[in-house]
Parts: structure tokens; sequence; C-alpha cells
């Protein structure tokens, strides 16, 4: 009998905003997707792009960052930080063959619950349609 893939993402949630919104989400009892593996993290700045990197190695499909809204971030700029990350670290993983839209980035606040839901909905149909994540992958965890 063949199992039917699922997709493994890994999403680095801003504990201010995004995280509280995925609260926000479950307390609402938005319905999506149970792909989702979530980090907090105390701003979307603060995530390293070799914490993304090391996602993708070790059997994530797709990684979701998401932060505060722009003018909402907790540290002043740390959303904005991020952003100029993500767009550099988004150059770097097309000249090594990741796909666009396996690693992505959105702004969430703690009022968003639905949003949230559908960002993920919207990324794990994104991750699913590309299939099985096949570079950078060092290994494989059992689900």
């Amino acid at each position: 009998m063949e199992e039917k893939w699922e997709p493994k993402i890994v999403a680095f949630l801003c504990h201010w905003c995004s995280y509280a919104g995925a609260d926000l989400a479950g307390i609402s009892r938005f319905q999506y997707p149970p792909n989702v593996r979530v980090i907090r993290v105390p701003c979307s700045g603060a995530v390293n792009p070799f914490y993304i990197v090391k996602a993708l190695q070790h059997g994530a499909d797709g990684v979701l960052v998401s932060g505060c809204h722009p003018g909402d971030c907790h540290y002043l700029s740390g959303n904005l930080l991020a952003r100029r990350k993500f767009q550099l670290l988004d150059g770097l993983l097309g000249h090594l063959g990741i796909e666009p839209g396996r690693v992505q980035f959105s702004w969430v606040s703690a009022a968003e619950g639905q949003k949230f839901a559908q960002v993920i909905k919207a990324v794990t149909e994104k991750v699913r349609s590309l299939g099985p994540s096949q570079k950078l992958v060092k290994a494989r965890q059992a689900p």
C-alpha cells in the first residue's frame, strides 16, 4: 500500500504577531492543514537564514517565515530586516536550484487568525504542487 505524500513545512513565527495570529486561528477554530511545525521566535528579524537552509537540509519540504506588518514590529524594524534577509536568501536559493515558493515570507498580525489560516493553506498547496524537496536534503526524519 502506497502512502500519500504530505509536505512538511517549518514555520518561523514572530512571537508578538504571527504566533499570536496562529493562536487566534486555533481559538477561533479556523481550519488549516496540519503540515506545519511552528517554531516561535522573538522576532522575524531574529531568523538566521542558515536556520532556513538547515530546515531544508533536514527534510523540510517548505519553510515559512512570518512576522509583524511593517510599522507594527515590537522591535521597531526587525520585520524589515527579515524582509531584506529573505530577499537575499531567496536569490541564493534560486542559484542553488531551490524552486521559488518553497521558502515564503508573510506578514500576519495578532488579530489576523483567519489570514494565518489562509497563509498556511496557500503555503501548503504551493509546496504540495512542488513535490518533495530533493535539493539540499541531508537527512529525512521519520514522521
